[in-house]
């Protein structure tokens, strides 16, 4: 038995085990994750089962084959952490397979990228420790093909670290964004990440990217919408925002079947005393590039603050990012929340959408317009724009570069207003202008940005980092954008009459924590107050009311219909109308939340808040329905079959 035991070779096993746990640590602490007992034994016991392979593949040829497939292996593993952490410190989300759909987004951020990596190199050489070490010491090692002892014992270990790892995950069965709930009810990297690590997660995500994962529905009883008290006094009793709409249609596809089940389930949101309040009026929406309240001021952005401090004030609005851009603009014109497994078919445009913005409008006998002062291609937003009903998109190098400067970066939100208002200024039928800015867009300096350098005097008084200068001095072009609409409308007779609503895609999530909580009124923590915002729904004759509901983008679009009279049904979007009596509910991308009754943190599973554990399961469950219906109303084009 002794001489058994000295066949035994551990180092190549230890070595694997002790290397990994090193990089999830580290990638850990890079990204100040937050870890729990949990996510601890999930991370140790799988980086046992992946060194037990590891050990195995590794002891299958001669010394020279076995290094050879060492080094490989390790530096493979260097590459795949580097991915990762670059890959979130440019886009504020981790890298999946299904992004691969959005390659052209990611090729288009190459300088940012290569910024990412030049700024970060220190910490991606870390990654490469491991693979350093075996190169330089690797005769040290002495990696021979492995015996029948060998063998033996990594599979004995092999066996018992997967039976540990599948016991420890049926113990947490039946908990809210536990373990078992990640592998068999949602696909989300960001929990991933934090629950099983960084290798675990690419595992799990090549499994599902190549066999699918299929999301169920937890049917529950907290979709009722409730019904104020004022109403009671008043004797009102306002009408469901729903149609009469067929949920029993024959169809083979159980993802339909799924999603029809829950929308019977669904109560939707009711009218309320702002249903068509602007019907027939003007509508002017825009979402603005890294738009935030932190680069509001009375004193440099005086519009800003004029339209983000009358009318309807929303207190408790929040724009979770969700890649970038397209995740936001996602939001902004379908009332569905985003996922970057779906965002890549949106973009084709082939799917029909009887309530997108555009659509909806025209409709209702509007002239509509479209327009974006960057490159009207860029991630197929001429494709996706026109699935929403634009057909008249205008952007840089389909006819805008006519108009203004499109050769500067970022271009200017002021040349575009100028050069597109005259379109429908003097229209005798009411309008709807849709924009995408692009002047709030990073790098956040005065020699990359022509925004920031253009407005740099304006800013140069500021006690703040000179990222935050830069950022700042991008927002005065928004309002000098938003100065020039409203002298405009006001010019034309037309701005009692026009609805300008402004909401931003993301947070300028480039800048760095510290830059933002300087320019911010509180300080902010880096995964929920640092999506809190202002949000624009304003008209000059608006009373000011503050709205202290929990809000985010996906609820502007419903909001939006219900206070132009449209007839739509309120269960077929994942928003709800913030003015309506709906319970406000604010979804993370990481399902974290928030409601009025408090603060959710899924990585940590800790509420912040005075209800039970029923309250916060039943949320959770709505957080995963939500999530989940709009995915597979994407995936499997829903409104197509209920409604074309």
């Amino acid at each position: 038995m002794k001489n058994l035991f000295k066949e035994i070779n551990l180092k190549r096993f230890l070595f694997y085990l002790i290397s990994l746990l090193f990089l999830e640590t580290l990638f850990a602490i890079f990204l100040s994750s937050t870890i729990d007992l949990e996510s601890i034994i999930n991370i140790f016991l799988s980086s046992v089962i992946s060194s037990s392979i590891l050990s195995i593949i590794t002891g299958l040829f001669k010394d020279k084959g076995n290094n050879v497939i060492s080094l490989i292996i390790l530096f493979i593993i260097g590459v795949l952490f580097s991915i990762e952490l670059v890959f979130y410190n440019t886009f504020q989300t981790f890298f999946s397979f299904s992004i691969l759909g959005l390659s052209d987004q990611l090729t288009s951020f190459m300088n940012e990228t290569l910024t990412a990596i030049k700024d970060n190199i220190l910490y991606i050489l870390v990654f490469f420790i491991p693979f350093i070490i075996y190169l330089i010491f690797k005769k040290k090692f002495n990696l021979p093909k492995n015996n029948i002892p060998n063998i033996i014992f990594h599979v004995i270990i092999l066996c018992l670290s997967l039976s540990l790892y599948l016991g420890h995950i049926l113990l947490t069965k039946g908990v809210s964004n536990g373990s078992y709930y990640l592998y068999h009810d949602t696909n989300n990297i960001s929990l991933n990440m934090s629950k099983f690590g960084v290798i675990n997660s690419y595992l799990i995500d090549i499994k599902r990217t190549i066999f699918g994962f299929d999301e169920g529905i937890t049917l529950i009883n907290n979709e009722i919408e409730k019904q104020e008290e004022k109403d009671e006094i008043q004797e009102i009793i306002y009408e469901d925002n729903t149609l009469d709409i067929n949920f029993d249609k024959s169809t083979g596809n159980n993802d339909i079947k799924t999603i029809n089940t829950y929308m019977k389930n669904t109560n939707g949101s009711k009218q309320n005393e702002y249903t068509g309040k602007y019907s027939g009026y003007n509508l002017i929406y825009i979402v603005a590039e890294s738009f935030s309240e932190i680069g509001v001021s009375e004193e440099l952005t005086p519009t800003l603050y004029k339209l983000t401090h009358t009318g309807l004030i929303f207190d408790k609005y929040y724009t979770p990012n969700t890649l970038s851009t397209i995740g936001g603009e996602f939001q902004a014109l379908t009332g569905l929340y985003p996922d970057s497994s779906i965002l890549s078919k949106w973009r084709k445009g082939t799917n029909y959408f009887p309530y997108g913005l555009g659509t909806i409008f025209k409709n209702l006998g509007y002239k509509t317009y479209a327009y974006h002062n960057n490159w009207y291609g860029f991630q197929d937003r001429h494709k996706y724009l026109k699935s929403q009903g634009f057909t008249n998109y205008i952007g840089c190098y389909n006819g805008m570069e006519k108009r203004m400067n499109c050769k500067a970066w970022p271009q200017s939100d002021l040349e575009m207003m100028k050069a597109t208002m005259k379109d429908y200024i003097n229209s005798e039928e009411p309008f709807l202008a849709y924009y995408m800015t692009v002047s709030g867009h990073f790098q956040y300096n005065f020699s990359d940005n022509s925004m920031a350098y253009k407005n740099r005097k304006l800013v140069n008084n500021l006690n703040v980092s000179t990222a935050a200068k830069a950022y700042v001095a991008t927002q005065i072009e928004l309002d000098r954008a938003l100065e020039y609409v409203i002298k405009t409308l006001e010019e034309n007779n037309k701005l009692d009459n026009t609805v300008i609503v402004l909401l931003a895609d993301h947070y300028p999530y480039k800048l760095d924590l510290k830059s933002i909580n300087s320019l911010s009124t509180y300080q902010r923590d880096n995964l929920i107050e640092v999506n809190h915002n202002n949000l624009i729904l304003w008209n000059n004759n608006e009373t000011d009311t503050h709205i202290s509901k929990p809000c985010m983008s996906s609820d502007v679009l419903p909001t939006v219909y219900n206070l132009f009279g449209v007839k739509y049904d309120s269960r077929l979007l994942t928003g709800r109308d913030i003015l309506s009596t709906s319970d406000g509910l604010v979804i993370f991308n990481n399902h974290s939340w928030i409601t009025d009754k408090g603060v959710y943190h899924a990585n940590t599973k800790k509420f912040d808040g005075e209800e039970d554990a029923d309250y916060v399961t039943n949320i959770n469950n709505l957080v995963k329905n939500r999530l989940s219906v709009s995915k597979m109303i994407l995936k499997n084009d829903y409104y197509k079959y209920l409604l074309k």
